[in-house]
């Protein structure tokens, strides 16, 4: 578990534009089976997050795993 909290750099593609988050481990490899659970590309279902955030990316990532893994 000790390498999952550490944080790595992503890159995603949100409206045409390519920017960077800092996510641990364990949450990309959450926000990427969730993805593909979805039918969805990462870079889709970051674009949806990032619509809905009013933080900053990272923590929203973060925030919508912790409520994606919560919900039934």
């Amino acid at each position: 578990m000790k390498e999952d909290g550490r944080l790595e750099k992503h890159s995603v593609v949100i409206s045409g534009h390519r920017t960077s988050v800092s996510v641990e481990r364990a949450f990309w490899t959450a926000l990427e089976q969730i993805a593909t659970s979805r039918g969805l590309s990462v870079n889709a279902l970051v674009a949806e997050i990032d619509h809905d955030r009013e933080g900053n990316l990272s923590s929203a990532i973060r925030l919508f795993v912790l409520a994606a893994l919560r919900s039934p």
